[in-house]
């Protein structure tokens, strides 16, 4: 008997088509409305969105596309990406063909200079929305855990903007290296734990 999905493929496919007519530019615009639709349909937690994010990080290839394989696999198998993916990649393809070929005549318009001067302010700002929802779940649980797991997670993430931005570090290995550091205080915390256990009367 095939296994039985919450979520239909039509429900998949429009989701995911509404966000590709959205998401212009793609990067950190479409990421940002996957996000969204997740939450709002209750497709992942937080937790669960930011640990698929992380497993479409870690692996090759462009990670919006192989979080929407995760994500159209997680809601109907097979079939869910299939439809994930058309969903998000139609509307872009189209567009960009109907750009493509006009963008030559217009290119010198006033309003079209205006229109791509206010792209990179309105990305910026769309990036710091974003972070900011992504981060702050993950701050907000470390500071329950302790100023030493708060401590731990700000000097993560300064850590790892640094090596990106100023030594130029590969993403692969700040993730590797960020990995590693958080499982080996998980493991300190956890002994520090028994340790303090079994010195109790």
């Amino acid at each position: 008997m095939p296994p039985r999905y919450s979520h239909s493929l039509r429900e998949i496919f429009s989701t995911f088509l509404v966000i590709g007519l959205q998401s212009f530019g793609g990067g950190t615009a479409t990421f940002y409305l996957i996000h969204q639709a997740c939450l709002k349909r209750g497709w992942l937690s937080e937790e669960e969105f930011l640990k698929y994010w992380a497993l479409a990080q870690i692996t090759p290839g462009i990670g919006l596309a192989k979080m929407t394989c995760l994500l159209g696999k997680r809601l109907h198998g097979w079939a869910g990406i299939a439809a994930a993916l058309s969903g998000l990649m139609l509307p872009s393809a189209a567009i960009t063909a109907l750009m493509t070929a006009g963008y030559n005549s217009i290119q010198n318009q006033p309003l079209v200079k205006a229109a791509m001067r206010g792209i990179l302010p309105a990305t910026i700002g769309l990036t710091l929305a974003l972070s900011w929802d992504l981060g702050s779940p993950l701050l907000i649980k470390a500071r329950r855990d302790g100023r030493a797991h708060l401590s731990l997670v700000i000097f993560l993430i300064l850590g790892a903007a640094a090596l990106f931005v100023l030594a130029q570090f590969s993403p692969i290995l700040i993730l590797l290296i960020a990995g590693g550091l958080a499982i080996a205080s998980r493991t300190a915390v956890q002994k520090l734990d028994r340790e303090k256990i079994a010195g109790q009367p």
